[in-house]
């Protein structure tokens, strides 16, 4: 299929009902326009990858299945008989509401609504008012029953708005509806005037105000909605905004531990003693309602409110999507159960959900993304595009790197995962060097490169800041806090801690963003680091958190006390400040008015009503389509809503990377779905956790050596190539229609190369020549004639590549790896096996260690769990921590079980998805060796002191496996063993897998084979 270029995406006004669509095939989008409205369907929409080579094409699993794409019938049966009434002049309503529907639809009202919006509520209208007159029951028999088997105490009404398409100004006209008629009749009960409106946090709870007649933002004026002499009778209603949180039952009294101990054991009744009712709580929650009935529940993005389905299908979910999961589960039923608790209390007449993705959540008991059934109104992402009433979402579609399955920015998430520090693993935690992984250093810098022409743009659009224009906002989303402080740092700054004590402030390595000027923190910070779950669920913020945004926070209370002189900073939480500067980035005159950046924990607060957001990165796990849609929402919505002279919205895009939508739209397809395979889930068992072998995680070699003279011996393993096969320095991003747009990595490439030398030098200064955290300055002209010596000799720049790329952390590691082993001379002799350590000293007594992992020194096999469509394996449970060997070759079962067979095996597991690797040197580059099985081996030394053996299956005889075999052999384990903190490892290597048992066995006895050295000497 050629490429389709649609340069303009928006082909109907906001105002009217969408005409006309881009039809979708099996493909993707076409530049064929269909006049007609599309039909309600279940799909997001987004572009594939170019097919440019066959590596880059869709994800796997990204095929169309039926109910992917099936018709939501009963949401366009329903817009159907709507259509009918509204042509036919809205019979059967009353005087109040067709006051109303005439005052939103007038075309010479200053600020016109949406279509969108009319149409949600022309669609509550007539369910509520028309439907029951005119023999349609069937609505209102349809929703009690798929209300009955999902929210069975509640009836419950949904509509579906893209973000941005303005889901508050539908609360305000559902509201004014309710609440007028009931009013101008206070004995027809279909209406009510009293309001519950719930939110999943603070953020949207104080936003909400704006419902309130009484605010001075009160959108019934704003926007217009009450014709002003029925102004003055809404203020007869009661309201009650409230954030889910507030439903949890909370204790009335503090006591302590021992006398509640003693009082409840008197206690029969089942109730805690010391906590609310439920009753109790509703009169807290809803005192403002005064003594009102049958109330009005509004609940703003629902999706978060559901009840598990109790014989719902069980998933199986790990780390942070089974924590995420079973979070979202208990906020979900502290928020229904709140709601029933109310109904059982006052009585609820009808709950109202708004939501731009009101699916249910994978690990709720229901298919993942599976449309709540009590959905009524439509009107999604593609239709907001093509009204215009959006921006478009950008997202990488090809790159000049060419490697993997997806552009590299498209699917990062999957390429640096296990390079990232994990959330409460004892490690170095937030502390130390920010060390990005190259492909997420990579993807800043180049979402970067495009930011900085958007800044610059605003820059110089002077009238635009007169009028309180502010700058455009880079969004990362992090999946843990240890995550968030490390790109935090590598964006705004961190303080480097001096071996006399001090502390040095080192600058972001993104200078607009940069909190870190001069050698001092920035009076006004431009980046900011947020936990948006800890924010809205206003219980407070950890004292870890509080410790990584100290800075932040205090620069935050400075400037409050210059902007608001006669106003008490010192009564304002941390927790306050933060969200002040959250809630208003972007808003003129306010704290958050001049962030360029934010760095999210979690998900960005939803109902976060920044406009200004042009760029998004993802730093965590996409496990569903609606995690997607939410993040890339917090980008949605328009900075102009200025119409062209067609009438229409000229098209405005946001730029996303990290996001990976997992599937393409289509109008629908007949074909049936091949079936795959049935996967295997494989992972390590609790009770098995006796099997349990650990690993070091090691990057590189290092010698620790005594000289003060220092001389280079380059070779050609000293060479290294940079090309766009490690890193694109082009990326093209599309949107599913519009513009494309092309990402470059040229920003570096500015930097002189002196300043790549200089910071080559200064890398290897403190990674390697320091001792007791002292540098050795002295040493640093030697270095730096040695950096450019190499530089201009061994580095090769191939095709767009050029040496600033340098710059980038793990381009500049690897680099400094070469130029360290060409100064220390890499000592390969091999290790007397009769050495207690193994310890080979070379020239000047130079002594091999290992370089670990900063964050994560050690692996285990703990953390292993995935699924699999190859075959597996089923290990037993006395000699595996993993539940299956997964079977690349004929020969792997036959090896499993010879394993188990055999006595000195204590504990085996197979380096599939493990984690355990060699890094190694070939041809120049630096690669990862993945050897097949690490194994406890009892050699008689005590259970307490295994040998920890590391075996490889060597197939047909390669180059790159006997780089692989000799770095094993003579870097690695002696390494290891030098360290002294792993136990003792030894590495064999077997040609025969058949003949395993005879070969470790006759290895163990001192004997060698085939010319291999045994694993123990004669002298052991």
């Amino acid at each position: 299929m050629k490429q389709v270029v649609i340069e303009n995406p928006v082909l109907n006004s906001p105002f009217e009902e969408p005409i006309r669509h881009f039809k979708f095939t099996e493909d993707g989008i076409t530049d064929e326009i269909l006049e007609e409205r599309r039909i309600s369907q279940y799909f997001v929409p987004i572009p594939r990858p170019k097919k440019k080579s066959a590596k880059q094409m869709a994800l796997p699993g990204s095929e169309w299945t039926s109910d992917r794409v099936e018709e939501n019938k009963d949401i366009n049966r329903i817009r159907e008989r709507v259509a009918i009434w509204r042509k036919g002049g809205y019979v059967g309503i009353t005087k109040t509401t067709a006051k109303l529907l005439e005052y939103w639809k007038r075309e010479d009202r200053e600020r016109r609504l949406f279509f969108c919006q009319i149409e949600a509520l022309e669609t509550a209208i007539w369910i509520t008012e028309v439907a029951p007159r005119y023999g349609e029951a069937w609505v209102e028999n349809l929703l009690r029953q798929n209300n009955q088997e999902a929210n069975p105490l509640l009836y419950r009404i949904a509509f579906k708005m893209a973000t941005g398409s303005g889901k508050t100004v539908v609360m305000a006209m559902l509201i004014a509806w309710q609440a007028l008629n009931k009013i101008a009749n206070s004995q027809d009960a279909r209406f009510s005037d009293a309001f519950l409106i719930v939110t999943p946090g603070i953020t949207i709870k104080d936003r909400l105000r704006v419902l309130l007649p009484n605010d001075p933002q009160n959108y019934y004026k704003l926007h217009d909605i009450v014709p002003p002499d029925l102004l003055p009778e809404l203020d007869k209603a009661k309201f009650v905004i409230t954030n889910f949180h507030a439903f949890k039952l909370r204790e009335r009294q503090s006591v302590n531990k021992t006398a509640r101990q003693v009082l409840q054991g008197r206690s029969t009744n089942q109730q805690n003693p010391f906590t609310e009712t439920p009753d109790q709580m509703v009169r807290r929650v809803c005192r403002e309602l005064g003594n009102k009935k049958n109330i009005i529940v509004i609940n703003d993005e629902a999706h978060h409110c559901y009840r598990r389905k109790p014989d719902g299908e069980e998933e199986a979910l790990k780390g942070d999507e089974r924590r995420e999961a079973e979070q979202r589960e208990e906020e979900a039923r502290v928020w229904i159960s709140g709601i029933e608790a109310v109904k059982a209390k006052l009585g609820v007449k009808v709950v109202y959900d708004l939501s731009a993705t009101p699916f249910f959540l994978r690990g709720s008991g229901y298919s993942e993304g599976t449309l709540f059934p009590w959905v009524v109104s439509d009107f999604s992402l593609i239709d907001a595009i093509e009204s215009g009433i959006v921006k478009v979402p950008r997202v990488p579609v090809a790159d000049d790197s060419m490697v993997g399955e997806q552009p590299t920015y498209r699917d990062l998430w999957l390429r640096i995962r296990e390079h990232l520090p994990k959330k409460g693993r004892k490690t170095q935690a937030e502390t130390g060097s920010p060390n990005l992984p190259v492909e997420l250093e990579g993807a800043l810098q180049s979402l970067y490169s495009n930011y900085e022409k958007k800044f610059k743009q605003w820059e110089e659009n002077t009238e635009g800041r007169e009028r309180g224009l502010t700058p455009p906002v880079f969004i990362v989303v992090c999946n843990n806090t240890n995550v968030s402080k490390m790109v935090f740092d590598y964006i705004a700054g961190w303080g480097k801690d001096l071996p006399n004590g001090g502390k040095v402030l080192v600058p972001g390595r993104l200078p607009l963003f940069s909190n870190v000027e001069g050698g001092n923190w920035l009076a006004r910070p431009n980046t900011i680091l947020i936990d948006s779950q800890q924010l809205e669920s206003g219980e407070g913020m950890t004292d870890e958190f509080k410790r990584m945004a100290a800075i932040e926070i205090e620069e935050f209370k400075e400037e409050y006390r210059q902007r608001f002189p006669g106003r008490d900073v010192d009564a304002l939480s941390d927790e306050d400040i933060l969200r002040e500067v959250m809630n208003t980035v972007g808003k003129p005159g306010k704290l958050g008015e001049n962030i360029r950046c934010v760095v999210s924990v979690s998900m960005l607060t939803e109902g976060w009503d920044a406009n200004t957001v042009t760029h998004i990165l993802g730093v965590r796990a996409f496990g569903t389509q609606l995690l997607c849609e939410q993040v890339v929402g917090r980008g949605l919505r328009r900075r102009s809503y200025a119409v062209n002279k067609d009438g229409m919205f000229d098209a405005e895009y946001a730029e996303v990377y990290g996001v990976p939508f997992s599937f393409i739209p289509s109008a629908g397809s007949e074909r049936e779905p091949k079936p795959g395979p049935t996967p295997t889930r494989v992972r390590a068992l609790e009770d098995r956790v006796e099997c349990e072998i650990t690993f070091p995680r090691v990057i590189g070699y290092r010698y620790k050596f005594e000289g003060e003279k220092l001389t280079a011996n380059f070779t050609n393993d000293s060479k290294m190539a940079i090309s766009t096969a490690d890193l694109p320095t082009k990326t093209e991003m599309q949107s599913i229609i519009g513009e494309s747009s092309f990402h470059e990595l040229y920003g570096l490439k500015e930097k002189r190369l002196n300043t790549v030398d200089f910071y080559l030098a200064s890398l290897m200064m403190g990674k390697y020549f320091t001792e007791d955290g002292n540098t050795k300055p002295w040493l640093f002209p030697q270095l730096l004639k040695v950096v450019r010596e190499w530089r201009e000799n061994y580095l090769t720049c191939k095709d767009n590549a050029f040496p600033q790329m340098l710059l980038l952390v793990a381009f500049a590691h690897t680099a400094v790896e070469k130029l360290y082993q060409a100064i220390v001379g890499a000592d390969l002799t091999p290790v007397p096996l009769s050495s207690p350590k193994g310890a080979p000293e070379g020239r000047g007594g130079k002594t091999l260690l290992p370089i670990l992992r900063p964050y994560d020194a050690i692996g285990s096999t703990r953390y292993v769990d995935f699924d699999t469509a190859r075959d597996v394996y089923r290990t037993r449970p006395d000699k595996s921590h993993v539940s299956h060997v997964v079977l690349d070759s004929g020969w792997e079962a036959k090896l499993a079980q010879t394993l188990e067979e055999m006595e000195e095996v204590v504990h085996y597991v197979k380096n599939f998805q493990l984690g355990f690797v060699i890094p190694y040197t070939f041809n120049g580059e630096e690669k990862s060796y993945f050897t097949d099985y690490l194994i406890h081996i009892d050699d008689g030394h005590g259970p307490d002191n295994y040998l920890n053996l590391i075996l490889e299956v060597s197939g047909e005889a390669r180059k790159d496996k006997a780089a692989k075999v000799e770095t094993a052999r003579n870097l690695w384990i002696p390494a290891i063993n030098n360290h002294g903190g792993f136990g003792r490892w030894k590495f064999l290597e077997i040609v025969d897998p058949w003949d395993a048992k005879d070969t470790i066995r006759k290895h163990l006895k001192g004997k060698q084979v085939d010319g291999v050295e045994p694993l123990l000497s004669r002298d052991e």
